[in-house]
């Protein structure tokens, strides 16, 4: 298992969107911010890397996991 840092451009959309969604659904927020939008909440949270998603990458046998 490797363990990379970067994000494709459509895995950082899915992982914003996927939390923003859980937010709008009563997650707890991990951050202290005056916000209100979900969308922006989750960026937020995205920018200082506490969103509790990881990303699994399959290549053949290999498996990736981007965190």
């Amino acid at each position: 298992m490797i363990i990379m840092i970067s994000y494709t451009r459509y895995e950082r959309a899915r992982i914003i969107g996927a939390r923003a969604l859980q937010i709008s659904m009563g997650a707890p927020v991990l951050v202290r911010t005056g916000r209100i939008d979900p969308l922006e909440i989750a960026l937020e949270e995205f920018e200082k890397g506490l969103v509790p998603i990881t990303v699994k990458r399959h290549f053949g046998e290999r498996e990736v996991v981007v965190a």
